[in-house]
């Protein structure tokens, strides 16, 4: 109403002015009659109502349509009735219900009218008449394009904080996956290890030792996971602290015989491909130790202007550690990589065992 209210003030004040008299908005032609009391009923009706054009349209619609009815069959030709026009094509683009019926009984009125001023003598001809109301159908036309675009834009909001929302929540859930799946398959396999340690306490101690420092490690990682997902966090999302050399480690107390061999120095700006690939690490690493516990594992890094590019693989000589997967590990590797514009493969070789490849583009200039 704020909004409205000039429009329909200024439609009052520009009817009492002498620079518009000769140019009112009137169909007809007859005789304008002096104004009066009942002129200023009429003015009050024609453009009062856009104040509320958009809250309540069709009570805006309403008013206004009698009184351009009343003024025009008492010949009051008022500017002010332009606001026929702006109401009809308001509620074009704000009336939610019976818009058909708004049409049908607006089109019926406007017909009575022409009818009527006919029979009071009205010199207009049958196509000022006709002219008059496409204009009231184009206004029409365009406030319904404008409810239209409006509930397509709508529309497109909605589908795109949806997709928002679930990208964020595959994001959370990938992040979640590697972080909490490694640590946990390592304490697991570090645990049973333990179970048959009973007579050489020392080897005991360091078992259980493991697993309390895995514990802690996966303390850590998740905190750094929350600040990466903090939006009003500062840091960013780098390497956890260490690099790869703690993450191999892990899995080599867990009982798994792992070679890391890395060439030449990271290149990365912002951190996300060295985090991606250390997350490729991380997960095949895992993957080992559920799926070929005690297989010798090598794990290949190498860095390049070029990019980042990760190979892990095992000769598959070890056995299941019965920790399940879900299978939601390598296709989140997949995402991340290709994401950044990479390549990944997941293979069995041939002589048996497997083979994770990943090429992460740094960004940086070929």
């Amino acid at each position: 109403m704020v909004r409205d209210l000039p429009l329909a003030l200024l439609l009052v004040v520009t009817s009492f002015l002498p620079l518009f008299e000769g140019h009112e908005t009137q169909v007809g032609d007859l005789p304008a009659r002096p104004f009066d009391a009942v002129a200023a009923v009429v003015l009050a009706l024609e453009a009062l109502p856009l104040a509320v054009r958009r809250r309540a349209p069709a009570w805006s619609l309403g008013l206004v349509s009698l009184g351009f009815l009343v003024g025009e069959l008492l010949s009051y030709h008022l500017v002010a009735a332009t606001a026929l026009p702006i109401a009809v094509m308001s509620a074009g683009a704000h009336l939610d219900h019976h818009r058909r019926v708004a049409a049908i009984t607006l089109s019926a009125g406007y017909g009575a009218l022409a009818v009527t001023l006919h029979l009071l003598g009205a010199p207009e001809t049958v196509g000022g008449f006709v002219v008059f109301y496409v204009g009231l159908v184009v206004a029409w036309g365009a406030g319904s394009w404008l409810r239209s675009t409006r509930a397509a834009e709508a529309e497109r909001r909605r589908r795109v904080a949806e997709a928002t929302r679930a990208a964020e929540r595959t994001r959370i859930a990938r992040e979640l996956h590697d972080v909490v799946t490694h640590h946990v398959t390592a304490m697991v396999v570090q645990a049973e290890a333990a179970r048959y340690l009973a007579g050489a306490p020392e080897r005991l101690d360091e078992s259980l030792a493991a697993v309390a420092d895995t514990g802690r490690r996966a303390v850590g990682d998740l905190r750094h996971l929350l600040d990466v997902l903090d939006p009003g966090h500062e840091s960013g999302a780098g390497v956890p602290s260490g690099g790869l050399l703690p993450l191999v480690e892990q899995v080599r107390r867990a009982g798994q015989p792992v070679e890391l061999t890395e060439e030449g120095r990271p290149v990365d700006v912002d951190g996300t491909a060295a985090l991606t690939a250390h997350r490729v690490v991380q997960e095949s690493l895992t993957n080992a130790l559920k799926h070929a516990r005690g297989s010798r594992t090598v794990v290949h890094v190498r860095y390049s202007e070029r990019g980042i590019a990760v190979e892990v693989g095992t000769d598959g000589s070890g056995l299941a550690a019965g920790v399940g997967g879900s299978g939601r590990g390598l296709a989140g590797l997949r995402d991340r990589v290709c994401a950044l514009g990479g390549e990944f493969s997941a293979d069995r070789r041939s002589g048996g065992g497997f083979v994770v490849r990943a090429r992460i583009p740094t960004g940086e200039p070929v």
